[in-house]
């Protein structure tokens, strides 16, 4: 209710003090025609007004300012408090940061050394391993193709046997029929018979 009758006086003050002023030239201009100096009392009524005018609209707006602007003020303040906190700990988490990656750096190159160091040490123990595999598969191969020569020799010489048996017993089967005449038949025939018959 207070804030209403005060924005009234105001617009009333605001829209009254136009008027005063155009009286007030009008009374300026009718003075310096009459050449009269001197104040008048409609004249002091003028200037009474004004200052009224001038104290109503001053108050208001200091009513205002100090209404709104005390919040404002205060509010305005602690978001800058709050900003300076937070701006606090990001420079405070950025200089950890700073200091951490400072820390890393300068014991960067020792990291480094040692990862090259143990890179170097397991490429030398792979390059063992693959040696000492491929050596033993190579082992075990040249033991496979051993025994598979072995094995096909064995083959060969069983064949070479066999057909030497069979290119013998042709041979003798040839021989003994180019020998052997009806009267040589008829006499070993006989004799096997002989043979059968005295155990």
């Amino acid at each position: 209710m207070k804030r209403l009758a005060f924005v009234a006086l105001v617009l009333f003050s605001l829209v009254k003090s136009p008027a005063y002023a155009q009286e007030a030239s009008e009374s300026e201009a009718k003075k310096v025609a009459d050449g009269s100096r001197g104040v008048t009392e409609h004249g002091f009524d003028e200037v009474f007004w004004g200052w009224v005018n001038f104290v109503l609209l001053v108050g208001g707006l200091g009513y205002i300012v100090k209404k709104n602007a005390g919040p404002y003020f205060v509010k305005r303040s602690l978001e800058i408090r709050k900003g300076m906190i937070e701006a606090d700990e990001a420079r405070a988490a950025a200089d950890a940061k700073v200091a951490d990656v400072e820390r890393r750096l300068a014991s960067l190159e020792a990291e480094i050394e040692v990862l090259r160091r143990d890179a170097r040490q397991e490429g030398a123990a792979e390059a063992h391993r693959v040696r000492r595999e491929g050596a033993a598969e190579m082992a075990k191969i040249q033991h496979h193709l051993t025994d598979e020569i072995a094995s096909a020799g064995k083959a060969a010489r069983l064949e070479l046997r066999r057909y030497s048996a069979e290119l013998a017993l042709g041979l003798a089967e040839q021989k003994i029929a180019a020998r052997m005449s009806q009267q040589t038949q008829d006499r070993l025939v006989t004799s096997f018979v002989a043979r059968l018959g005295h155990p």
